[in-house]
């Protein structure tokens, strides 16, 4: 079997590499390209996965995308034709179903925010198969123009599938200079370039100054984009560290005392592995996020003077799910 795999964002990197392993295990022949945007081949390349950077990222206006998106359908279609995938599978691109339904071959889509409106216009229409978290309901999914019989519903969060395995370095911490005796605190910026993600919100920005003149904590910034890092550093706030390449992010969360992210992955991630982790994401909470902020899981964070911080205490051993069940969900009768 020949799989295809497409990256388009660095958190995709994550739960898609278990999935890799898992498949070339079983004798498939799997091939991944990756958008050239943020540090998605930098942390694949971490990941030990090989990848073919093909197109740009359209940045922040709709017009923009759009032709980027279509000028890297063009390059994929070409790349693609020669390879005879049997199957593609990635989380949440919009370009590899519109390539694998032009080449006649089907195509998986995953994700976790059903809020992506355009991008699942595009993703639920064409693809073969959605496979989607249990939280979200099938009726979430079809009214982006899915049919019913494509929607496949997997048990937990995916974040447990990705950490599979996983094991924290506690050496990251050092290595990017936070001080032993130090609260961590783990910062994600907002996903300013996406389209469900247009509120301007402060409240990071107010979060990063109010914890800069805490003098007992040190805060790592996981920017997104080299701007979004330069732009951080040109604050100039004191024990404020923003790493200049990907680092192993998951160690980070692992050791921290607490997670603020605008995003969606690291949040999780800090819920599976008993991290406090507080939301600060200003557009429309997702059915997945609804369900962690009812249980408790995650906290959201309107105002900072609610923030708070404390060294973390012990936690329970995280509940991890075995990725091959995601990969059965996906292919199983498919090819």
């Amino acid at each position: 079997m020949r799989v295809w795999i497409d990256l388009t964002n660095a958190p995709h990197v994550l739960v898609l590499a278990p999935l890799v392993r898992v498949l070339e295990a079983q004798g498939a022949t799997v091939e991944l390209t990756a958008r050239p945007y943020g540090q998605t081949a930098e942390l694949a390349a971490m990941h030990g996965l090989q990848v073919e950077e093909i197109g740009s990222h359209g940045g922040r206006s709709r017009i923009g995308k759009g032709r980027a998106a279509a000028g890297r359908v063009h390059a994929l279609r070409r790349w693609a034709k020669s390879h005879n995938f049997d199957v593609g599978l990635a989380h949440g691109s919009t370009d590899q179903p519109v390539v694998a339904r032009l080449l006649g071959f089907p195509a998986v889509t995953m994700f976790d925010y059903e809020g992506a409106r355009l991008q699942h216009g595009v993703n639920c229409r064409l693809a073969s198969r959605v496979l989607i978290p249990d939280a979200i309901p099938v009726e979430a999914i079809t009214a982006h123009g899915a049919r019913a019989s494509q929607v496949v519903r997997f048990p937990g969060l995916k974040e447990e599938y990705a950490l599979w395995g996983f094991q924290a370095d506690p050496s990251v911490r050092e290595s990017l200079g936070v001080r032993t005796d130090a609260l961590l605190a783990i910062m994600r910026p907002p996903p300013e370039l996406a389209l469900y993600h247009r509120t301007d919100n402060p409240l990071f920005d107010q979060v990063l100054e109010t914890l800069s003149a805490d003098p007992c904590v040190d805060q790592v910034v996981l920017p997104r984009t080299a701007e979004q890092g330069a732009a951080v550093r040109a604050l100039n706030l004191p024990r404020v560290i923003v790493p200049e390449h990907a680092v192993d992010a998951r160690s980070l969360v692992a050791t921290a005392d607490l997670v603020i992210s605008a995003g969606g992955t690291m949040n999780r991630e800090a819920v599976v592995l008993g991290t406090p982790v507080w939301t600060t994401f200003a557009g429309t909470l997702g059915a997945v996020d609804r369900a962690l902020i009812a249980d408790g899981r995650l906290q959201q964070l309107t105002r900072v003077e609610d923030l708070v911080i404390a060294p973390r205490g012990p936690t329970a051993a995280p509940t991890l799910r075995d990725p091959a069940l995601l990969v059965d969900l996906a292919l199983n009768g498919l090819v």
